[in-house]
């Protein structure tokens, strides 16, 4: 198999392989001119925050540091976007720009079930990102992510999109749907900075590597981000529904699911009821399976949360509950969670 490298058709294959190896060279001074381009037009509403907390009775009175990550202006009177993690529990934070101004940032809100966060700087001629359509980009496009990783200003990484809609587990135990996977570098320092297309539009918050992976990073897509900030700015808060239950997802006796013509093979099996909730005022008990809500198939603890939405609150939906072998049809009246009203 060796010997083929020194016969007469090899060496018309090298000599073939002669032109592309030039085109090769301009391709990558186009990949080059792309990446560049994006980084000109982003890395100046790229900021360095600073969290500072609270010092512990007897420790002075100078505020600490408490971490430090990345964000991005994307509105001319100076919203930035980052993540929850980043700013959370802070008693003050600071942005410090490209052009060396530290500005103090305030919080306008955090949602840490997407792991997002809103903040503020008041200051004139801040440069700034435009947000993107998440739904358009497509796996193989190229992404750059623009952030701090320890401490390094506007370090630059590219590479492309991995997959999409993949769901990634938050703090709060939620799972945030339709992330964004990408090969570009991320490090600590890089959470909430933005991952950016070649026209320079935000398409993610990078938000999260799995450690000793190589290449496997992750960012919360920008219409995510795009739906956080308009309830931040409305609410001051991501309202969402609830109805009083912790739970598991449990497989179901598949005699069950033919008995009952189930859509699903799997339920949320309730543990424990909230006194005085919707669940309590639903008649549900420890033991039951929910399998059914609105009409949609509810295949475990996931599926539940997800059809937990602002739009439910104070709406009558019909329940379907498996009590042992028994479908049960009840009704639900789902009200605000208590942590977002």
């Amino acid at each position: 198999m060796l010997d083929i490298l020194g016969t007469p058709e090899s060496d018309h294959a090298l000599e073939a392989a002669g032109p592309a190896t030039a085109d090769d060279g301009a391709l990558l001074d186009a990949y080059s001119r792309a990446v560049a381009g994006a980084v000109d037009r982003v890395s100046p509403a790229v900021v360095h925050l600073q969290a500072k907390r609270r010092p512990q009775a007897g420790h002075g009175r100078a505020e600490l540091p408490a971490g430090a990550g990345s964000g991005v202006i994307f509105t001319p009177d100076g919203f930035v976007l980052t993540n929850s993690h980043v700013v959370h529990g802070a008693a003050a934070l600071e942005a410090t720009l490209m052009d060396g101004r530290t500005l103090p940032a305030y919080l306008v809100g955090d949602d840490p079930d997407t792991d997002l966060a809103l903040l503020r700087l008041h200051a004139d001629n801040l440069a700034h990102a435009e947000l993107g359509d998440s739904a358009k980009i497509r796996v193989g496009q190229l992404v750059v992510a623009i952030g701090n990783p320890f401490g390094f200003q506007a370090t630059v990484t590219a590479g492309v999109v991995s997959a999409l809609g993949r769901s990634l587990r938050s703090r709060t135990g939620r799972l945030i749907d339709d992330i964004v996977q990408t090969d570009a570098a991320l490090n600590p320092g890089n959470s909430g900075g933005p991952l950016v297309t070649a026209n320079g539009e935000i398409v993610g918050i990078n938000t999260a590597i799995i450690p000793m992976a190589q290449g496997i990073c992750f960012a919360i897509a920008s219409n995510t981000a795009r739906f956080v900030v308009s309830e931040l700015l409305r609410h001051g808060k991501v309202r969402r529904s609830y109805i009083g239950v912790a739970g598991q997802t449990v497989p179901l006796p598949r005699r069950i699911v033919r008995h009952h013509q189930l859509a699903t093979e799997s339920g949320a099996q309730v543990m424990t009821v909230e006194p005085d909730s919707p669940a309590a005022r639903a008649g549900l008990v420890s033991g039951d399976i929910i399998v059914g809500l609105g009409g949609e198939p509810v295949t475990g603890v996931d599926a539940l949360h997800r059809l937990m939405t602002a739009d439910r609150i104070g709406t009558t939906l019909p329940l379907e509950v498996l009590r042992l072998t028994r479908k049960l049809s009840l009704s639900v009246v789902p009200a605000a969670r208590p942590s977002a009203r």
